[in-house]
């Protein structure tokens, strides 16, 4: 397909209807892509590529973002992760390994602690909120530190989805983002864990990263040179060697 994609799926979730692109063999294992604040599968393309046909790559889109519809007001951290239990109990894919970037990570911590049965192995990549900088402004100064760290078409990839979105849902998700204590529920996450983080990433510094995988049960840490906050898109070859090889640790 033209979109690099090898298929689309929309799945009924409630009332409403949940996408996912899928990209590699049928017969390969899937491993679930969770995107960050206001993006869509989109986002994970090139990523997607790298793991093919080693696995199938299915990125799905949260509610209210990219091809998912969603409810009037935006949905607060544990909406999200409500629905995306809802997504994978309705496609048959409890216990698939999970990876999610940025804010998407928010989403699949909550998902431990309410329906850890889900999950399978974990891959966090720029996990947010940095509990040293919980406020919009230092936040936004530190994406903008991060544009001289990224590939200029994840601009272009962006841009479009929020032109999709629009700017007041994910202000608003925005705003549950930060009010959401990640780090105090590290430990309902009883799977493998592997936190990634780009080595020039200023939305999620050493420090914070650090922590979080030491937070983990079953944590830990491994940082990609030469990579900022979307360390899946400028250095999809390494993310997906992080995967393929907690995906073969998992199955010894």
């Amino acid at each position: 397909m033209g979109s690099g994609w090898s298929g689309h799926e929309y799945t009924l979730v409630g009332r409403r209807w949940m996408h996912a692109a899928v990209r590699g063999p049928a017969s390969a294992r899937e491993v679930v892509c969770v995107p960050g604040l206001g993006v869509s599968h989109r986002y994970y393309l090139r990523l997607g590529r790298a793991l093919d046909p080693g696995a199938r790559t299915v990125a799905v889109d949260l509610p209210g973002f990219g091809r998912s519809a969603g409810p009037a007001r935006a949905l607060d951290v544990r909406g999200l992760s409500r629905s995306l239990a809802s997504w994978l109990r309705s496609t048959g894919r409890s216990g698939a390994p999970l990876v999610a970037n940025s804010a998407g990570c928010q989403v699949v911590v909550d998902l431990a602690a309410h329906a850890p049965e889900l999950l399978g192995p974990v891959v966090l990549i720029g996990p947010t909120m940095d509990r040293a900088a919980r406020h919009p402004l230092r936040q936004v100064a530190r994406l903008l530190a991060d544009t001289a760290y990224e590939r200029p078409d994840v601009w272009l990839l962006i841009a479009r989805d929020y032109l999709q979105c629009g700017l007041r849902r994910p202000a608003a998700t925005f705003a549950h983002l930060l009010a959401d204590p990640v780090e105090r529920k590290l430990g309902d996450v009883p799977v493998e864990a592997v936190v990634v983080r780009g080595r020039h990433d200023p939305i999620a510094p050493r420090a914070w990263t650090a922590a979080l995988a030491a937070g983990l049960p079953h944590g830990c840490h491994v940082e990609i040179p030469a990579a900022g906050h979307v360390t899946h898109h400028r250095r999809p070859e390494a993310v997906a060697a992080v995967i393929g090889e907690l995906l073969r640790t998992r199955a010894g």
